[in-house]
């Protein structure tokens, strides 16, 4: 019986050991993830601030719309006027909301967006999509962009690290909580 107590103890011991230490080394990558996570829960109830709510244009039929060619004509005009000549004028995506009869114009870099009136083209908003930084910096896509790697690579390292990381911290945990119990409880019985 001493000896199994010995061994349960020399295995919190080593539990423990990995908690502290991955503990001590990640603790800035949990707490960047721990907020960024806490913000991108709230971006959509953040009054703009994160996300920009999506405007309505006046027409939800697609027959009605301008042509997506003319509809990215103004969206870089605007953009070159309200915004700034100098930055590139590559495009992250294009988000058409059919149900909002808008179009939404999301440049690379500068994390800015522009939402245009599917059918008239004209301005509803431009926004600036802190949502699109904070999830960046969440899921480690900041530094493939930052380093241009292109490929996604750090981006998977560093979640599978993140990964396995919270993980072990969850078990190791569990197991620090869990153990001390079954010994005393053990401890009582003999």
């Amino acid at each position: 019986m001493q000896k199994k107590r010995q061994n349960q103890a020399k295995i919190l011991r080593t539990f423990r050991k990995i908690h502290r230490t991955s503990g001590a080394l990640l603790f800035v990558f949990f707490f960047i993830i721990s907020i960024s996570g806490l913000l991108l829960g709230w971006k959509k109830h953040s009054g703009d601030l994160i996300l920009s709510k999506s405007r309505q244009g006046i027409s939800t039929d697609l027959k009605d719309w301008l042509p997506l060619d003319d509809l990215h004509t103004n969206a870089v005009k605007i953009f070159q006027d309200s915004i700034s000549s100098t930055h590139s004028l590559a495009l992250d995506r294009v988000d058409v909301k059919k149900d909002k009869g808008m179009v939404k114009f999301i440049f690379e870099e500068g994390y800015w967006g522009i939402q245009l009136d599917g059918a008239t083209g004209k301005l509803l908003h431009i926004e600036r999509r802190r949502g699109d930084f904070i999830e960046q910096l969440h899921d480690g896509s900041i530094l493939d962009k930052f380093l241009d790697t292109g490929t996604g690579l750090i981006k998977l390292v560093y979640s599978t690290i993140m990964g396995i990381s919270l993980f072990l911290f969850t078990a190791t945990g569990f197991w620090l909580w869990l153990g001390p119990k079954r010994m005393r409880k053990a401890a009582a019985r003999a």
